[in-house]
């Protein structure tokens, strides 16, 4: 992945982004969903070094959530 993703403060901003490719979108939410970014002693949190904050990991999932149709089907983004 090429893209600088420090710029994205918040799983929507990757989730909503017009020029990533839905692929690239869904990598870098699952990387931010993944346990060796939990902030220790906060489990509900994720912390990717690209971030300066940390972000709830149900804001990641919803914004992986969100890349799906209706019926739970991928979408074009």
């Amino acid at each position: 992945m090429s893209q600088p993703f420090s710029r994205y403060l918040h799983p929507f901003d990757v989730a909503r982004h017009p020029s990533l490719e839905p692929e690239v979108k869904r990598a870098t939410l699952a990387s931010w969903a993944s346990d060796r970014h939990a902030v220790e002693n906060q489990p509900a949190m994720r912390k990717p070094p690209e971030l300066d904050k940390p972000v709830r990991v149900d804001d990641v999932f919803a914004a992986l959530r969100s890349l799906d149709g209706p019926q739970g089907r991928p979408t074009a983004q």
